[in-house]
């Protein structure tokens, strides 16, 4: 294999999320947070859309998110750490819960918003990062919201908006575990790291670009 294109994939992983991400100072693991209290008149949706640093700083750009929080949902260990997430084995994708007030953002625009900040034609993949743990998937947990995503990603597909097929996941709500506390606010926290430089501040930029109707009005 050609040097040049060895070192090619050397810069490509370098700038993936999983390698830019530091080691945890213990063994904690993630914890399920089903028995968070909303704040009056809010309710959750769930988004896995690539590494959940750059997800999680889209959403709460939107006006009506109350919070985002990093995580991991979609697979089948429980309370897992992030360090086992990203082997793929436990089956969770790096998932974004979003707390938002129904009474000033419809679940309908969180999934445009879902759409409009990735890409949903590539399968296991976003960006320089690659795995079944940064696979898209669109969770619901009621038949609305079901009926909802499908029929935006029939309008996406009918407009021909991609040039691919989408291939995220329609998938039922289980359970939600959230992400080890470093993983939080880690774009905001971390501007500087390589990866927030060079990945995830450019998708923020451009879904900021594309959906300004959307975003807070506060924003610095």
């Amino acid at each position: 294999m050609p040097a040049a294109y060895l070192s090619l994939i050397a810069a490509f992983q370098l700038l993936s999320c999983s390698f830019s991400a530091p080691k945890p100072i213990d063994n904690a693991k993630a914890v399920a947070t089903s028995e968070y209290t909303l704040p009056q008149g809010h309710e959750v949706a769930y988004f896995a859309s690539g590494c959940f640093w750059c997800v999680e700083a889209v959403f709460e750009q939107v006006t009506g998110v109350h919070e985002a929080i990093s995580g991991y949902a979609g697979g089948n260990t429980k309370n897992p750490t992030y360090n086992q997430v990203v082997t793929g084995r436990t089956g969770h994708a790096e998932t974004t819960k979003v707390i938002y007030d129904k009474e000033v953002v419809s679940f309908e625009t969180l999934v445009t918003v879902f759409f409009g900040s990735h890409d949903p034609t590539t399968l296991n993949r976003q960006g320089p990062d690659r795995g079944t743990h940064y696979r898209s998937i669109a969770f619901y947990e009621t038949a609305e919201e079901k009926e909802i995503i499908e029929k935006i990603i029939e309008k996406l597909t009918a407009a021909k908006r991609y040039s691919d097929p989408i291939v995220t996941e329609v998938k039922k709500y289980d359970v939600f575990y959230q992400a080890e506390d470093y993983h939080q606010d880690y774009e905001k926290n971390n501007p500087n790291n390589p990866y927030i430089r060079a990945v995830s501040k450019p998708r923020v930029s451009a879904f900021l670009q594309n959906y300004p109707e959307l975003i807070k009005s506060d924003l610095e």
